[in-house]
């Protein structure tokens, strides 16, 4: 999984959740068109890793309220709600 190689620190859980997403993601496009179809195959690169990306320079303080307005797909929100089990998110 591409998430584990950039963020060793990750529980058993987030690892599962994070494993669980690329099929997901490919179910629903199927159904609604979440992300391009053409760059479904690319998901955990273009689209997990870029939502993550700004957890490599910032840690949400617990408690955190964060609002993604227009969220679309569920990216970032959902990466990093899994980031961040401590942090609401709301999407």
């Amino acid at each position: 999984m591409v998430a584990e190689r950039y963020f060793q620190s990750l529980s058993p859980q987030q690892i599962d959740r994070f494993s669980r997403l690329p099929d997901l993601y490919r179910e629903w496009n199927e159904q609604i068109n979440v992300i391009s179809r053409k760059d479904i195959d690319n998901f955990e690169v273009n689209h997990l890793l870029h939502s993550l990306a700004i957890a490599r320079y910032i840690s949400f303080v617990p408690g955190t309220e964060i609002i993604d307005v227009g969220t679309g797909g569920g990216l970032p929100g959902i990466p990093l709600a899994i980031m961040f089990p401590e942090v609401k998110f709301t999407l």
